[in-house]
């Protein structure tokens, strides 16, 4: 009975407290959800409502502007980059000639996002070469003497885009101010596009000021220019699944990384987010998914910080933000590490799981650090083991980091110099200058605007000489380069995409013909048509990055290879351009032939000569051919070497393949090899091994090297070391990579070199190779091969060297006993392999040329270094 009672009381209390949950449910007010506040993305110069490749509208800027006496004028580009992407905003522009800007109504309590995006292109009659300005936006002077066209041609981007997070405007006016430089006669401002966005106040810490004691920066009295934002250890997040609609762009960090070592990566899909330590605003999920960690190798963690390094301006005080989330961990002190910015620590023991209290949850943390003068051009950041409290791993992990730039407190501004051009180009473009006094190149205005849109390749040094002959304005003094803000790799992606554009025809056919008019036959789309039995798939003979191969023949009887863009191919309008300028004007036995091309109807083809054995790829593995046996395998790729020694030092300018791989090696009737592909290359005159390009990386997975990509600075090494995956691939019949091996397999680059050191190599030599390469061959070709792949360009061998010690290599397999021929101090280097080897493949390399494609290299060669020879 007693037992009933209190079950009937029970269930009445818990009745009555569920309707008193219900009631207070019921009753209680709805969440405040503040008023959506304004944006504006405004397309500059724009005469009505434009639709760009994101989907979004863009509105005309008419209703914004600012100005006093004439109205500023809108124009449109003279070209379109196909590097743009889309042509909505940058195809169209606003002029200002006299000081003049917009205004914007914005929130009063709200942070603004804004951003500035500059084409530098040919507007009308006036050139972007000639703009210089300053930007202010509410008394922050976001630029100053500001050359968009410096930039992108320094830079190699089709566009720059500035991003800027500004303090509330109390009057809810936001005044956008840009003024010409007075310090150049005719110079003007332009804006191509302005997005303004209120945000959330992303910003209200007080992070610690290193080196100053318990000094802090209070962030909510700063503007904050954005630098970099990365994805660590994760693919690029587009700005359509950024968070709290601020639609930032975050990016892989893989090129940034410095050192031997970029640990690991994880992805843990297993995230609380938001965070009582992360709202939406911070970041998106994304970035709390994946993580970069040290390796699995404790040994070697002790002997190596994980460390990323940035370029950014010189005596402006830095807020980086590291962000977190450990979903590997359970408990503290599992793997507590050291934080470091420019070898000062920012934090002694950081702990994830003791921050957080739990597994999966994340969490930023602010640091801010003065950047002087002293500390050079390099911002680093590095992660280091802490083992004072005995740690159960020896580890670090992070999963996203962002670098801002805070304003001058004295002059509430960001701006810095201009970033210099190249040391190659600076020289470049005075030569130009002193051999060209006088000239007047205004019939090439249409091409300038390539330049300035930032055009890849040997396109881009061309067309800088019709800019220098153009204007024959003052040289701009640029002392440094210390203005990443200019640099901005973080955005670079968007500027440097090698997508076309779907109106190619219309925006680029006539500006290709006037380039490449005289430098090689230009053919009609119905001879194209008629070559290829009107592109019949019956005659296709490959695929590429750029589209189909065909079997063609032209004027009757000569056979030819005619390549076809694919309109949904990667490779466009800049590669196809960039391919016609460098084969017009190369002309060497190892390097395939261009005949002509079409550019007609939305079409783009490249004519060559017909290599009747393909590719060296399909007779290594890729095909149904019989094996080469292992002498004229070494053959071709000697042959291979020569083509590529002379275009780093032959030709007028240093170039750099950029894309060298075995189906980028072609084989005639003769078994002669030939590089081909130059879609890919960069050029510039006087490279040498100290000097780089700074270019957005491009490349085959399985040849990239690792140092380019890291650091995203092309040298001429780069090319040797996708040569020497060509070599293990040639030694070893396999692809560069194979996913369907094991882990430590799948790389042959990887896999060679650990088989090499542990003395293996042989195991992995092509079986039908046994017994047909004398050791002593062997040994000096896969000591050239493992020379190339070494893991620092300056302790890679010059092409020079590779070529001589494949040929001493072929010696060796035709006479052993040339093994005692004078090695004494002809080991390969690191160097230019300069002295006696240097020269030796110089005069080979002009015999070559001088005697025509007929003429037997292999012989000329030997005489010059087989004593027995002569």
């Amino acid at each position: 009975m007693k037992y009933r009672t209190c079950l009937l009381l029970f269930s009445v209390l818990l009745i009555t407290l569920l309707i008193i949950t219900a009631t207070a449910q019921e009753e209680a007010p709805p969440p405040m959800i503040p008023p959506k506040a304004p944006s504006y993305i405004v397309s500059c110069g724009a005469t009505e409502e434009e639709t760009g490749d994101d989907g979004r509208s863009w509105q005309p800027d008419d209703k914004y502007l600012n100005y006093t006496g004439e109205k500023p004028k809108a124009a449109v580009a003279a070209y379109q980059d196909p590097n743009l992407g889309s042509a909505v905003p940058f195809m169209s522009a606003r002029i200002f000639e006299a000081p003049g800007g917009y205004k914007f109504t914005v929130p009063t309590d709200a942070r603004v996002m804004i951003r500035f995006y500059f084409y530098a292109s040919t507007y009308g009659d006036l050139d972007a070469a000639n703009s210089y300005f300053a930007l202010t936006v509410n008394g922050f002077q976001l630029l100053s003497n500001f050359s968009a066209s410096i930039a992108t041609r320094a830079l190699t981007q089709a566009y720059i885009m500035k991003e800027f997070s500004l303090l509330p405007s109390p009057s809810g006016v936001l005044g956008v101010l840009f003024t010409p430089s007075a310090d150049y006669k005719g110079a003007f401002a332009f804006v191509n596009g302005v997005e303004v966005i209120p945000m959330a106040d992303i910003f209200d810490d007080s992070p610690p000021l290193l080196g100053l004691g318990d000094q802090t920066v209070d962030l909510t009295t700063y503007g904050l220019q954005s630098m970099y934002r990365l994805n660590v250890g994760g693919e690029v997040i587009p700005p359509a699944n950024d968070s709290a609609g601020l639609r930032r762009t975050w990016y892989n960090d893989f090129p940034y990384i410095f050192g031997g070592t970029d640990g690991r990566t994880v992805y843990k899909k297993d995230v609380h987010y938001p965070s009582e330590y992360v709202p939406e605003s911070i970041a998106p999920r994304s970035v709390y998914t994946t993580s970069r960690s040290m390796s699995e190798d404790p040994a070697v963690n002790r002997k190596f910080n994980l460390t990323w390094v940035f370029q950014v301006d010189a005596n402006f005080t830095y807020m980086v933000r590291l962000h977190f989330c450990d979903g590997e961990m359970t408990r503290a002190n599992q793997r507590p590490f050291s934080i470091y910015l420019n070898n000062q620590t920012a934090q002694h023991t950081a702990d994830v799981i003791a921050w957080t209290g739990g597994k999966g949850i994340p969490i930023y943390k602010d640091y801010a650090v003065y950047h002087s003068d002293k500390n050079g051009d390099d911002l680093w950041l590095a992660l280091h083991p802490n083992e004072e409290s005995h740690p159960e791993f020896v580890d670090a992990i992070l999963n996203g980091v962002e670098v801002f730039k805070l304003n001058s407190v004295s002059k509430r501004s960001f701006a810095a110099r201009n970033p210099e051009l190249s040391a190659m180009m600076s020289r470049h473009e005075e030569d130009v200058r002193k051999k060209s006094f006088g000239y007047s190149g205004g019939a090439n205005a249409h091409v300038i605007g390539a330049i300035a849109g930032g055009v890849t390749g040997l396109a881009a040094v061309v067309v800088v000489s019709a800019v220098v002959l153009h204007k024959k304005r003052r040289t701009v003094g640029t002392t440094r380069s210390g203005s990443s803000s200019n640099w901005l790799p973080l955005y670079g992606n968007s500027h440097t995409s090698s997508k076309s554009t779907g109106s190619r025809k219309s925006t680029n056919s006539s500006h290709l013909s006037t380039i490449a008019q005289g430098l090689c036959r230009h053919f009609s789309l119905q001879e194209i048509k008629h070559a290829t039995r009107n592109f019949d798939e019956a005659k296709v003979i490959g695929v590429g990055g750029f589209g189909k191969v065909y079997k063609g023949v032209i004027d009757g009887t000569v056979e030819v290879a005619i390549k076809r863009s694919n309109p949904q191919s990667e490779q466009g309008v800049n590669e196809f351009q960039t391919e016609i300028e460098m084969l017009s004007k190369l002309r060497h036995k190892h390097l395939v032939s261009l005949i002509g091309f079409c550019d007609e109807d939305d079409e783009m083809a490249l004519v060559y000569d017909y290599m009747a054995n393909g590719t060296l790829r399909e007779h290594l593995y890729k095909g149904n051919n019989p094996p080469l046996p292992w002498k004229q395998r070494l053959e071709i790729c000697i042959g291979a070497a020569r083509g590529l020694h002379y275009l780093h030092t032959g030709a007028q300018y240093t170039i750099i393949h950029r894309d060298v791989k075995t189906t980028n090696i072609l084989l005639d009737g003769k078994w002669v090899a030939k590089v081909s592909d130059f879609g890919l290359s960069k050029t510039g005159p006087n490279l040498n091994n100290q000097a780089h390009v700074s270019t957005v990386v491009k490349g085959s997975f399985g040849y990239l090297d690792p140092e380019y990509f890291r650091r995203q600075q092309l040298t001429e090494k780069s090319d040797v070391y996708s040569f020497g995956v060509v070599l293990f691939e040639v030694l070893c019949a396999r692809p560069a990579l194979n996913p369907s091996l094991s882990k430590e397999q799948v790389s042959l680059a990887d896999w060679a070199m650990q088989c090499q050191r542990n003395g293996k190599l042989e195991e992995i030599v092509d079986p039908l190779l046994k017994g047909d390469i004398n050791q002593e061959c062997l040994k000096k070709f896969a000591d050239t091969a493992e020379k190339c792949l070494a893991d620092a360009g300056i302790y890679r061998p010059s092409m020079g060297d590779v070529l001589w010690n494949l040929e001493f290599a072929l010696q060796l397999q035709e006479n052993p006993k040339a093994a005692v021929v004078e090695q004494k101090g002809e080991e390969i280097g690191g160097g230019d392999g300069g002295g006696r080897r240097r020269e030796l493949s110089t005069v080979d390399e002009e015999v070559s040329v001088l005697m025509g494609d007929d003429t037997d290299e292999s012989e000329i060669f030997s005489q010059i270094v087989n004593p027995k020879g002569r």
